[in-house]
């Protein structure tokens, strides 16, 4: 069994690589299956990540919010770009970073070619993405749309403690049994 299939079992899932379609995939079908195993019992997802694919990562945030079930986040190393849309993702009240955890915001980036037309299209799919991803921040820290496209318009990297000011995590936690003594069901991972 290997360690991966080891944490599903207790309901923990770990993104620690880059987030692309084949990740957002696997994650995706954890939490699907986690969710129809006991709706009623919390998932505990562990993010090391740069972030990755806007899209990938969208499913993946789409996925959170669809499911019935609390899904408590933690800041392992990093959470940087999709991945702290992610973080942020977690159920209000459950969302944890351990305290040399770093998160990162800014905005979207790609990279367009061929004619001038389709380099049209792609920034037009740039800037909508930028736009909803400040408004699905704004949801879940509490900062203004207006805000965050100042904060994410370059890299803004936060400490743990700066990144629960900022209403992206609830709680910054040094060990299990603090997360546990804030949420009881944290105390299963």
């Amino acid at each position: 069994m290997s360690v991966f299939s080891r944490l599903l079992k207790d309901r923990i899932l770990f993104i620690g690589t880059p987030i692309d379609d084949g990740v957002a995939n696997v994650v995706i079908a954890q939490l699907l299956f986690l969710q129809m195993e006991d709706p009623k019992k919390d998932i505990h997802l562990y993010i090391n990540s740069p972030g990755g694919i806007v899209t990938g990562g969208m499913a993946i945030y789409d996925t959170i919010r669809f499911l019935q079930c609390d899904v408590v986040t933690y800041c392992i190393g990093q959470a940087a770009s999709m991945a702290t849309v992610l973080l942020a993702a977690g159920t209000k009240g459950k969302r944890f970073a351990l305290p040399h955890s770093r998160v990162m915001i800014h905005q979207p980036s790609g990279g367009a070619g061929g004619q001038a037309a389709d380099i049209a299209i792609a920034a037009k799919e740039i800037i909508r993405w930028r736009q909803t991803l400040n408004q699905v921040v704004s949801r879940h820290t509490g900062k203004t749309v207006e805000q965050l496209e100042i904060d994410s318009d370059r890299d803004y990297y936060m400490s743990a403690q700066e990144a629960k000011a900022y209403g992206i995590v609830d709680h910054v936690v040094e060990n299990a049994a603090d997360s546990a003594a804030i949420t009881p069901t944290a105390a299963a991972a």
